[in-house]
């Protein structure tokens, strides 16, 4: 990936919880293109990992040599640093990235595409719409949040997408989003792409299976890495290529605790999508909570991917 120096031309709140940012190369030259679903990693200091910001289109800028980027940046309530990093920047400030990357691909496919949004998963899928508009596709956009006030972008994305683009605002009742009805109307061989709260993205997923959908049908982005789940406890992990063992607490993953003690294990996403951190259970038995992996694939329990994955036994005996 290219490392960039971007520099802040302008800073624009969307809604009370989302700003988004204008960048331009420093050196005042065209940026590296990017495809729809892109991302760029910015490097938060005082942050050993960067943070990954997906960058918005909206029709105004080519995916090909843009003169500049847009991202969309949510304050969290528990930002570990990130976007209160991003929220606190300023005009004329300068912030180190690399990319872009793509790990959200709009496929070439044939037929009709639905786009669902939720909150900030916008970003990726806005960039989806302009390209897909951009070519005279078939396609609608279903964007939802907590309330109408809260949704960024709308009136650029009206501009955009015009009455493909159906708001959703959980305290509206007469606006909101019927996930099964618009499953149920699905044509056959639809493909849908949906980015936001893991909620969101696990009531597709699940409704997609209920219906029998082949699972390439479903495209899917998280934002969030993995958090603890109520009943999560301790267990032991043992490394058999290293002779060293260690013990995984309830609010730790197991990549997290091999970092701590100086390990140095191969990962990206962090949210069990891209299967890069997976590694051979040789003993015990895994909880999966990746989406890397097939049903078929988790059952044989055989594999692991340790940025979210924990232990249904007490210990697991990997291949590292």
């Amino acid at each position: 990936m290219h490392t960039l120096k971007l520099i802040v031309r302008e800073v624009r709140q969307e809604s009370p919880l989302i700003r988004s940012f204008r960048l331009e190369s420093a050196d005042g030259g065209v940026l590296p293109a990017y495809s729809p679903g892109a991302h760029i990693k910015v490097q938060v200091p005082g942050l050993h990992d960067p943070r990954n910001y997906s960058l918005i289109n909206t029709g105004s800028e080519p995916f090909g040599a843009p003169a500049q980027y847009r991202l969309g940046v949510r304050l969290e309530e528990n930002s570990q640093g990130g976007s209160r990093y991003m929220h606190a920047l300023k005009v004329g400030e300068v912030i180190t990235a690399q990319g872009p990357a793509n790990e959200f691909p709009l496929a070439d496919h044939p037929g009709s595409t639905v786009l669902i949004a939720g909150g900030i998963g916008i970003t990726p899928i806005a960039s989806m719409a302009a390209s897909l508009a951009s070519k005279g596709s078939h396609y609608t956009l279903h964007y939802s949040g907590r309330s109408r006030s809260q949704l960024a972008f709308v009136d650029a994305l009206r501009a955009l997408a015009g009455d493909r683009l159906v708001i959703h605002a959980d305290d509206d009742p007469d606006s909101a989003f019927h996930l099964d009805a618009l499953l149920d109307a699905a044509p056959a061989g639809e493909h849908v792409y949906v980015c936001g709260p893991k909620g969101l993205i696990d009531a597709v997923i699940a409704g997609a299976k209920a219906r029998d959908w082949d699972s390439r049908r479903v495209h899917f982005e998280l934002f969030t890495a993995a958090v603890p789940q109520a009943g999560d406890g301790a267990f032991e992990v043992d490394l058999k290529q290293s002779g060293k063992v260690f013990t995984i607490p309830a609010d730790k993953t197991i990549l997290e605790v091999l970092e701590e003690a100086g390990c140095d294990p191969m990962y990206d996403c962090k949210r069990g999508e891209c299967g890069v951190c997976q590694a051979t259970v040789l003993e015990g038995t895994p909880d999966h909570r990746d989406y890397y992996l097939s049903e078929a694939e988790k059952a044989k329990g055989n594999v692991i991917q340790i940025c979210v994955s924990r232990a249904k036994s007490g210990r697991l005996v990997l291949d590292l």
